[in-house]
C-alpha cells in the first residue's frame, strides 16, 4: 500500500508522502482505491438483480470502499507514519448528493449488503447534478442552494453504454456512470447511474429555482424537484420515465448478449421496485418486449415474474397518483399499455379500490407493483402488519401470497467500523472480529453486562466521541457545547409525522421549567438536524421554530448554562457519522403507525444509544430485543391511533383548551419572546396548525413524552446502570444488519443463488 501511495504521488506531483498535500492524498488515493475496485472479481451468477431506486445515499465513499477491501487499517497506519490523519484526507471528499433520506440510505446499504454476500445484484438510478439541495440557515428560516458533487475527480466513471429514451415530443440519449460497490472481503457490483449530456447547470437563478419545462437541460439536475404545481409534476414523470426507460433497456441488452431467452426473463432477471418512483418499469418492460415480437398476454407474464416491490410508506400522500393527463403529456406510448393493465383488473376484480386508474382519472403506480409484480414487502413487522390489515388489505385478501415483511436493516462496517472505530476496536478485543462478517456475534457482548471496567471504558468511548461531535460543531458551525450534557438528538427528514415539533414543544416546556427555578441536575443538549422538502411549508415552519428557540436560550444567561439547542445545518451522511456516535438518547418519536421502519434507530443502538420512541417502526423490534429495561416507550399504539384516524375522533384544540400545561406550551410559540427573534407568520401559522389540525397528533402524546424523557434523564444519571442499558442495545443490534435482511430478500424473494 505505502509502494504504490508513494508511487502515484511521486507520478502525478514529484512528491513524498509525507510532502504531499491532503488534497494530493486524496486524490491519489481515489485513483489506487479505484483501480483495485477495477482489478476486483465480479459477483456473477445465472440470475441477477437489479435494484431500481430513484435515490442511493451513498456518502463519502474513501473509507468505506477501503473497509471493505480491506485495506483501511494499512492505509491509516501508512498516513500515519508520514504525519497526517485519514480522518483529515476524508474531509476533502465531497460527498455525493444522490439521495435524501432513509428510503435512499437503505438502498445504499443494500448494495454494499448485496456486494458482500456474493450476489449478483447492480443499483440503477439517476445522476443528479445537484442532488436534494444545499441547506443553510439565514434569519432563522431554512434557505436552499444548488448543491454541485461532480467534479473530474469522483467514484464515477463514465461507460460507452447510451440508450434512446422516448418521450412525447422528443428523444434523449443517456450516458450510463458506473459507481463500483465492493462487498466486504468479497466482489464487487455497481451503481449505474444514468445522465443526460445536455443538462446544463447554468440554468439554475437563485436558490434552487430553475425553469422546469427545459426539460432537456434540467431533467438530472435535481432529486424530487418542487412539484407543487403542474411543470414540476410532469418534471417529476419525464425523470421517473428516464430512469425506467434506461433500467428496462439495460437490463434487455444485458440479458440478450448473455443469450438468454427472453420469454424465460424471470429465470435470470429479478427487479427490484424500490418504493412507487420505478414503477413505470413495468409498463415499460411489457412495451420492449412487445417491440421484439411479444403478443401482450405473455409480456405481461414475463413481466409480472420479474418484478417485485418495496413498500416504504404508510402515508396515502406518498404512494403517487399521476393524472393521465399528465402521462399522456410525456409518455403517450405507456397509457395503451396501463389502459390494457386497469382493463385487467377491472375484468377480474370489482372493487374500485384496486383499480389502477381511479374515478378522477389518477394512475396509482402501487396498484401496478401489486398486481403486476410477483412481491410485495414492507419494512418492518409493524409496518407489514398495518398494510395487510389496513393501507393494503383490498389487494392482501386478492393476493395473500404476495406479501411479506424484510425489516430493514444497516451496513455494520461504515455505521460502526468507519464512523466510531474506537468503540469497533474495542468491541474486537472483547469478543473477536466475526461481528464484522456476521453481526449476531455482537450478542457475545451480554456476558460483559456486569462488568465493571467494560461499562467504564463504554462510558470513556461515548465521552470521546460527543468530544468529536463538539469539536466538530465548533470548527463548522461555531456552536460550543458541553461535553458533560447529556446529548438529546433527533436526525432525520423533517416531516410533521416525525413530530420534530413535539419535541420542540418539549424543549419550550424545559425553558420554562428552568425560568421557574427547576433547574436539572445535568444539562441538556438538544440537537436536531433535518432538511425540509421546499415547499413543504409547515415543516420549514418548524425549523424557525427550533431556529428561534435556539437563539432565545442561547440569549439567556441563566437557561442557557443548563440546556442547549443545536440545529445541524445541511445535515447528510457525513454529518450523521458524526452525531450518532455522540448519542445519549435517541430520538423516535413519530407517530404510531406512521413509520415505515425507520433505520436511525438502529444506527443509534448500534452505537449505544437509548431510544425514547413510540411503538412504532422498528422501534417494535428494538423493543422486544433490548426488553423493558433498556428502551423507554411512550404514547398511543398504532390500533388506537388507527382507530382515531377512522372515526376522525382527534381533536386538537380539545387537549389545548383542556390542559392548560399543553395550551401554556402552545401558545409560547407565538408569545412576545419568540415574536421578538422569529417571524410572526411563520410562528402564527404552525401555531394554527398545531391548534386547529395537528395531523400528527403531537398534543395527543406530548404529556406523556415530557414525563417519560424527563424520567429517562433522571436515570441518565445512575452511570453504571446507564452503560449497561447501552451495552445491551450494542449487543442487540446485530438482528438489524442489512446482510441479514438482503439474505432474506435473496431467499424469499430473488432467489439468486
Amino acid at each position: 500500500m505505502e509502494r504504490l501511495l508513494e508511487q502515484i504521488l511521486q507520478e502525478n506531483y514529484q512528491k513524498t508522502i509525507k510532502e504531499a498535500s491532503k488534497e494530493e492524498i486524496y486524490t491519489a488515493l481515489l485513483s489506487l482505491t479505484k483501480e483495485k475496485m477495477k482489478g476486483a472479481k465480479r459477483n456473477e451468477g445465472k440470475k441477477k438483480l437489479y435494484y431500481i431506486s430513484a435515490e442511493f445515499l451513498i456518502g463519502k465513499l474513501l473509507s468505506n470502499n477501503l473497509i471493505n477491501l480491506g485495506l483501511f487499517e494499512e492505509t491509516k497506519v501508512v498516513l500515519e507514519k508520514h504525519g497526517h490523519q485519514i480522518t483529515e484526507i476524508e474531509e476533502i471528499e465531497q460527498e455525493p448528493s444522490l439521495g435524501n433520506g432513509g428510503l435512499g440510505r437503505l438502498a445504499a446499504c443494500f448494495l454494499d449488503s448485496i456486494a458482500t454476500l456474493g450476489l449478483n445484484g447492480d443499483g440503477v438510478g439517476l445522476n443528479y447534478h445537484d442532488g436534494l439541495f444545499r441547506q443553510t440557515f439565514a434569519d432563522h428560516k431554512q434557505k436552499e442552494e444548488k448543491n454541485p458533487w461532480i467534479t473530474d475527480l469522483s467514484w464515477l466513471t463514465k461507460t460507452d453504454v447510451q440508450f434512446d429514451v422516448p418521450f412525447k415530443d422528443f428523444t434523449l440519449t443517456s450516458t450510463m456512470y458506473d459507481i463500483d460497490v465492493p462487498g466486504y472481503r468479497n466482489g464487487c457490483n455497481r451503481l449505474h447511474l444514468f445522465d443526460v449530456d445536455t443538462v446544463d447547470e447554468s440554468i439554475i437563478r437563485d436558490g434552487i429555482d430553475f425553469d422546469k419545462t427545459d426539460i432537456q437541460r434540467n431533467l438530472t439536475l435535481f432529486l424530487y424537484p418542487d412539484d407543487s404545481d403542474e411543470a414540476g409534476q410532469l418534471l417529476r414523470i419525464y425523470q421517473q420515465y428516464f430512469m425506467v426507460s434506461n433500467a428496462a433497456q439495460l437490463i434487455l441488452k444485458e440479458a440478450e448478449e448473455h443469450g438468454y431467452d427472453l420469454y424465460r426473463l424471470h429465470e435470470h432477471v429479478a427487479v427490484q421496485i424500490n418504493d412507487t418512483h420505478p414503477t413505470m418499469v413495468i409498463p415499460e418492460l411489457i412495451r420492449l418486449l412487445m417491440q421484439r415480437g411479444f403478443n401482450m398476454d405473455t409480456a405481461i407474464d414475463v413481466v409480472r415474474k420479474t418484478c417485485a416491490y418495496t413498500n416504504h410508506t404508510i402515508l396515502a400522500e406518498a404512494l403517487e397518483k399521476w393524472p393521465v393527463a399528465y402521462l399522456e403529456k410525456v409518455v403517450p406510448h405507456l397509457m395503451p399499455i396501463i389502459r390494457e393493465l386497469d382493463a385487467r383488473v377491472r375484468r377480474d376484480y370489482h372493487d374500485e379500490r384496486v383499480y389502477i386508474i381511479d374515478e378522477m382519472d389518477r394512475v396509482h403506480m402501487a396498484h401496478i407493483d401489486i398486481h403486476f409484480g410477483y412481491a410485495v414487502n414492507g419494512v418492518a413487522a409493524l409496518h407489514t402488519q398495518i398494510l395487510e390489515e389496513s393501507e393494503l388489505k383490498p389487494f392482501y385478501d386478492i393476493y395473500p401470497e404476495k406479501f411479506n415483511n424484510k425489516t430493514n436493516g444497516i451496513t455494520f462496517r461504515r455505521w460502526l467500523v468507519h464512523c466510531n472505530p474506537e468503540l469497533a476496536t474495542y468491541l474486537k478485543e472483547l469478543i473477536g472480529p466475526e461481528y464484522m462478517e456476521d453481526a449476531k456475534h455482537l450478542e457475545k457482548l451480554l456476558a460483559y453486562k456486569d462488568d465493571e471496567q467494560v461499562l467504564q471504558t463504554l462510558r470513556e468511548i461515548k465521552m470521546h466521541s460527543k468530544q468529536t461531535l463538539a469539536d466538530y460543531l465548533k470548527r463548522t458551525q461555531h456552536v460550543e457545547i458541553d461535553t458533560n450534557s447529556v446529548f438529546d438528538i433527533q436526525i432525520k427528514r423533517l416531516h410533521e409525522y416525525k413530530r420534530q415539533q413535539m419535541n420542540a414543544l418539549y424543549a419550550i416546556y424545559k425553558y420554562k421549567e428552568i425560568k421557574k427555578g427547576n433547574l436539572p441536575k445535568r444539562p441538556i443538549t438538544m440537537i436536531f438536524g433535518a432538511k425540509a422538502a421546499p415547499a413543504y411549508t409547515i415543516a420549514k415552519d418548524i425549523i424557525h421554530l427550533i431556529l428561534c428557540l435556539q437563539q432565545l436560550i442561547e440569549n439567556d444567561p441563566v437557561v442557557s448554562k443548563y440546556m442547549k439547542i443545536v440545529m445541524v445545518e445541511n445535515y447528510n451522511v457525513t454529518k450523521a457519522e458524526k452525531l450518532i456516535p455522540a448519542c445519549d438518547i435517541s430520538e423516535q418519536i413519530s407517530l404510531a403507525s406512521k413509520e415505515a421502519s425507520g433505520t436511525g434507530n438502529m444506527k443509534f443502538m448500534l452505537n449505544g444509544a437509548v431510544t425514547l420512541g413510540t411503538e412504532d417502526g422498528a422501534n417494535v423490534e428494538i423493543h422486544e430485543l433490548v426488553g423493558d429495561e433498556n428502551i423507554y416507550i411512550f404514547g398511543k399504539k398504532s390500533e388506537e391511533v388507527i382507530k382515531l384516524y377512522e372515526d376522525a375522533s382527534y381533536c386538537s384544540r380539545e387537549i389545548y383548551e383542556s390542559d392548560a400545561t399543553v395550551e401554556e406550551l402552545v401558545d409560547f410559540i407565538i408569545s412576545k419572546e419568540m415574536i421578538q427573534i422569529g417571524d410572526p407568520v411563520n410562528l402564527g401559522r404552525l401555531y394554527k396548525e398545531i391548534v386547529s389540525k395537528d395531523w400528527f397528533m403531537a398534543l395527543l402524546d406530548v404529556r406523556e413524552y415530557i414525563q417519560k424523557k424527563e424520567e429517562m434523564l433522571a436515570d441518565y444519571e445512575d452511570q453504571t446502570a446507564w452503560a449497561k442499558k447501552a451495552l445491551v442495545n450494542i449487543a442487540k443490534a446485530g438482528y438489524f444488519s442489512a446482510d441479514r435482511t438482503i439474505a432474506e430478500y435473496n431467499r424469499d424473494i430473488w432467489k439468486l443463488s
